[in-house]
């Protein structure tokens, strides 16, 4: 890898796992980001820091702290 590429990766939704059109780097952070997911329709406030993401309004996803997948 080039030292001027940094490391990428897609968002995808914490209830269905369906990829978003959302992709972040490693340096991103993201507060209160509404995350939309075609595949189910739904809208999620997340929060985004080094990779890790936590979803803010978690009524309907079983797991709070959700991971960014490759």
């Amino acid at each position: 890898m080039n030292e001027n590429e940094k490391t990428s990766r897609w968002i995808h939704c914490p209830l269905c796992g369906g990829k978003t059109r959302t992709k972040v780097f490693e340096d991103t952070a993201m507060v209160r980001f509404p995350l939309y997911c075609p595949k189910c329709k739904r809208e999620f406030l997340i929060n985004v820091v080094q990779f890790k993401m936590v979803v803010e309004d978690a009524k309907d996803v079983l797991s709070h702290d959700c991971f960014l997948i490759l």
